[in-house]
């Protein structure tokens, strides 16, 4: 998913692939939803394009409300948005006994996570490039064994061969987390055992010469220790249920066309 960029976007409402969108008799206007849709992740135009009207008729449910009740948006509008939610939705304080329960049911989500210190030597090629990444492989395989007789080259071999800019540093990643490298990477470094691997590891960007430094376990923690994280997504889970349910409410009263509301909406609200 990715951020779509500004000048690949439509410019009229006739390359726009959804009607026109209305809350209630206000329309959101095609240059509008056109305008937003830069801020929205998608896999494409249409996507980016459905979640930016989506976005839109949040937001002018919610204004048509303040208006309902009085409340002038047009000088603060994000404050007045915020303080009518925070008025008007009804989330109750997680109790205890659910707080345990559910951190019983998903202890793992709250332990402390495995911390890698990795070296890597990038050894580049594009993924459509086959005869490169044959090459940088059949280059990775030689380095693997040149290190297994010899490691300390380590720091050599990256500054000479890697096309990261950690070659500075001798190939050092420093301490690394699930999720701080891609993917298909990151779930490969997850499985290894310190030391050197013995062969070159895959991504998106060529070959890795990857050696594991250290493995600090993932500790599990007690409830006690996780006790306001839990109470924090509970809290965090109950919010979008509510959100969602009065978005829900708001829309049927007010009357929405072109587009209609789903389950991401209220949590594209929270963010």
């Amino acid at each position: 998913m990715q951020l779509i960029p500004l000048e690949t976007l439509p410019a009229n409402a006739q390359a726009m692939a959804i009607p026109p969108v209305w809350v209630g008799d206000v329309n959101i206007p095609a240059e509008d939803i056109a305008r937003e849709m830069q801020y929205h992740q998608a896999d494409s135009v249409e996507e980016a394009q459905l979640q930016a009207a989506r976005a839109l008729v949040v937001r002018e449910l919610l204004r048509q409300r303040c208006d309902e009740l009085g409340w002038e948006v047009e000088d603060s509008e994000e404050a007045a948005l915020a303080a009518l939610l925070d008025t008007e939705l009804d989330v109750p304080e997680p109790a205890e006994a659910d707080c345990q329960r559910y951190f019983e049911a998903n202890a793992e989500r709250f332990s402390e996570p495995v911390r890698l210190s990795v070296r890597h030597i990038l050894l580049a090629a594009a993924p459509d490039d086959a005869d490169a990444r044959d090459r940088q492989y059949r280059l990775g395989q030689e380095l693997v064994a040149e290190l297994q007789a010899v490691p300390e080259r380590f720091t050599e071999f990256a500054q000479r061969h890697s096309a990261c800019p950690s070659k500075d540093d001798g190939g050092e990643l420093g301490w690394l987390t699930p999720g701080q490298t891609v993917a298909e990477l990151d779930r490969a470094l997850q499985r290894l055992p310190e030391g050197l691997h013995d062969r070159p590891l895959a991504s998106r960007y060529g070959w890795h010469v990857v050696s594991i430094d250290h493995r600090d376990g993932g500790r599990a923690v007690s409830y006690i220790e996780a006790a306001e994280r839990v109470r924090h997504t509970l809290r965090e889970q109950a919010t979008r249920r509510a959100l969602r349910h009065y978005l829900l409410a708001l829309e049927a009263r007010l009357g929405v066309s072109g587009v209609a509301l789903d389950d991401e909406s209220a949590g594209a609200l929270m963010q």
